[in-house]
C-alpha cells in the first residue's frame, strides 16, 4: 500500500507526471537514520524480520496510533502535517519514478503547461496525489521529510 504522487498540468484535464509513490517503511530510527530491517534498506518492503531496537544506538521505538504513524497516514487516518521524526518511530520510504534533481526543473523555470505556455509559480498546488490533494513543491517537500529511505531504481519506469 502506498500514495503515488503526481505533477499536473494548470487544467485538471492535462495528465500529470508520475512523480513517484511513497510507502510505509516501518521502524526508523531518526537519530541514526538507519532502518530497524534486518536486510537494510533494499528489504524494509520485502522481509519481515526487525530489530527490537536501534542497531546502532539502542534505542527502542516509541508506541504510534494509527493517527500518528506513516502506515497510519497511508490508511487516511493520519491527518497530520507530514514532518522529520525523532528517535525511533515509523518512516517511509519514497520511490522515485522520476529523477528527483529533477523535479525543480520540472515545476520551475520554462513555461510548463502544455495548454497555455504559462509558468507556475510557487504558490501553485503543482503536485497531486492519486486521492486528489493538492500541494505546492514547498508542501511536497514537507511530504519528503517523513521519507528518509529513498529509492531511484524506478527512475524512468511505470510503475503504480
Amino acid at each position: 500500500m502506498g500514495t503515488n504522487f503526481y505533477l499536473r498540468g494548470h487544467h485538471s484535464d492535462e495528465p500529470g507526471h508520475h512523480i513517484g509513490k511513497r510507502s510505509a517503511a516501518g521502524e526508523y530510527c531518526w537519530t541514526c537514520m538507519t532502518t530497524l530491517c534486518k536486510s537494510g534498506e533494499s528489504g524494509i518492503h520485502y522481509n519481515s524480520e526487525w530489530h527490537d531496537a536501534c542497531p546502532s544506538c539502542g534505542m527502542t521505538a516509541r508506541k504510534e496510533p494509527l493517527d500518528d504513524s506513516t502506515a497510519g497516514r497511508e490508511l487516511g487516518f493520519n491527518k497530520s502535517k507530514p514532518r522529520k521524526k525523532e528517535g525511533v518511530s515509523s518512516c517511509s520510504s519514497f520511490s522515485w519514478a522520476i529523477d528527483p534533481l529533477g523535479l525543480d526543473e520540472l515545476c520551475a523555470g520554462p513555461p510548463r503547461c502544455s495548454c497555455c505556455k504559462r509558468p507556475f509559480d510557487d504558490s501553485e498546488k503543482v503536485i497531486e496525489n492519486e486521492y486528489g490533494d493538492l500541494y505546492t513543491l514547498e508542501e511536497f517537500r514537507a511530504v519528503l521529510e517523513e521519507c528518509p529511505v529513498q529509492f531511484i531504481h524506478s527512475v524512468g519506469a511505470y510503475f503504480s
